[in-house]
């Protein structure tokens, strides 16, 4: 099978040329983006991604991994594998500090956590044995968005945008908003050395969770005409290096000249596209917009939705700080669970509930996890440690089974037992929703063709609807 990148040298004169036609005159699509998004290896049960990025790790046993034996079990010395200690030793066993009860039809245990998530439950796809690589924050957060520990790799929404391009060619196909500002940067939403046109576009501002989501500098402070012709000096000063390199197929000039080609768009048609005001008071409220503790995720979660609609492929929403400390890394203070979920619990069961009723829940994948889980036994007393050997994640739509629980940790919620799940494999289920073929999402460079999931991964066909 012939791989993108020789589709498009073989269609046309490269990336680049394409972007200038379309640039010069040609209104609607670019060539180049047109052809990117018909080529799937299969039909695709999703059509985009809404990813949910919790930074710092939510308990998975103070949240949806019932686990009677650390009730039974509180106070008492156990003998775990610590991760962060790398040995076995005696540790006292935490019991989870919020009650849980069955909830929906399908009787899913869940804590008191996320009430208005929890109203959601039959529809939620739960993976409770996922486990992953790095026990630090920065390494799980770089294995999390790009598939690698340590080195600079294509993040997974670069890929997404690599594989499909956008719906709509006057917006980026990968957008991030309030992204995290450490624990990997802009290493989480960069393209590597995929063009730089896959590079994730940011909303708002990194580490700022009340950023407001909106795209910069999107009205140009010029004359339209001169705009213009500012625009087109740049882009041709650009193709006369990628003709006096005797290149025609320049990746980098090609990802430059596309970027501002796309730029160029969203400052003529992209304003009000992503804008809280221009909704229903209702459909505000139903985000908890305008509400002390929640408006800064609401908004998030709203802009989302708007960018759904019009058209972009991975959306990525992050609830985190401009602090050393990711939010929901509680080592001493597990009760700051609390208000941090208050923060989020109403956004995220409003965005649920505003996809299915628009009817986009069906064809938009939503993504809620973490780079790790935590410890079932305490930390300073009143803390859990990182845990990546087993912790829970959750899907929703986007062609997963509603309703459905796959795999398990041990009787303390510690470790993976049963149908485990790596970070590759939900890597690799992600892209095949999309209508990606993991192992056939690939890219040349440095001698070697690289995919997001490198040799590994699975896709994990038991959640499939």
């Amino acid at each position: 099978m012939p791989t993108r990148r020789q589709l498009l040298q073989s269609s046309a004169c490269g990336f680049g040329h394409l972007a200038l036609a379309s640039m010069l005159g040609k209104q609607g699509a670019s060539a180049a983006t047109t052809l990117e998004r018909q080529i799937t290896q299969h039909a695709p049960r999703a059509k985009r991604v809404i990813f949910l990025f919790m930074q710092g790790g939510p308990s998975q046993v103070d949240t949806y991994d019932y686990k009677p034996a650390l009730l039974a079990n509180h106070g008492k010395k156990v003998e775990f594998f610590n991760p962060r200690q790398r040995k076995v030793q005696q540790e006292s066993v935490f019991k989870p500090l919020w009650e849980f009860q069955q909830y929906g039809e399908t009787g899913h245990w869940a804590s008191s956590l996320f009430p208005e998530v929890n109203k959601h439950i039959d529809e939620l796809c739960f993976i409770h044995s996922m486990h992953t690589e790095g026990v630090a924050h920065g390494p799980a957060t770089l294995f999390l968005h790009t598939g690698a520990t340590n080195l600079i790799r294509p993040s997974v929404g670069a890929w997404v945008s690599y594989g499909l391009g956008t719906e709509n060619d006057n917006l980026p196909a990968f957008v991030t908003i309030n992204p995290p500002a450490n624990k990997g940067g802009p290493r989480n939403y960069g393209h590597s050395f995929l063009p730089s046109i896959h590079q994730g576009t940011i909303l708002g501002q990194p580490g700022n969770v009340n950023g407001i989501p909106e795209i910069r500098h999107i009205k140009s402070q010029l004359p339209n005409d001169q705009a213009r012709r500012e625009f087109e000096f740049a882009q041709n000063l650009n193709l006369a290096q990628i003709k006096a390199a005797h290149d025609p197929q320049n990746p980098q000039l090609e990802g430059a000249i596309a970027s501002m080609e796309l730029a160029w768009r969203m400052q003529s048609r992209g304003a009000g596209i992503v804008d809280v005001h221009r909704e229903s008071d209702s459909t505000r409220s139903l985000y908890g917009v305008g509400e002390k503790e929640t408006d800064g995720f609401g908004r998030q979660c709203l802009a989302a939705r708007q960018l759904v609609e019009a058209g972009v492929r991975f959306i990525q929403i992050s609830h985190c700080d401009n602090s050393s400390t990711p939010v929901w890394d509680q080592h001493s203070n597990l009760p700051k669970h609390e208000p941090l979920a208050r923060q989020v619990d109403k956004p995220i069961a409003g965005l649920l509930s505003d996809l299915k009723q628009r009817g986009l829940l069906e064809d938009t994948l939503v993504w809620w996890g973490a780079e790790f889980g935590r410890t079932p036994f305490s930390q300073n007393n009143n803390g859990r440690d990182h845990n990546p050997r087993g912790f829970t994640t959750w899907l929703a739509g986007g062609g997963t089974k509603a309703g459905y629980s796959h795999g398990s940790t041990d009787e303390f919620g510690f470790a993976a037992v049963q149908d485990k799940v790596h970070m590759h494999d939900l890597h690799a289920t992600l892209l095949h929703l999309l209508g990606l073929d993991h192992k056939e999402l690939t890219y040349r460079h440095a001698g070697r063709d690289f995919r997001l999931t490198d040799i590994h991964g699975s896709v994990v066909k038991e959640i499939l609807a």
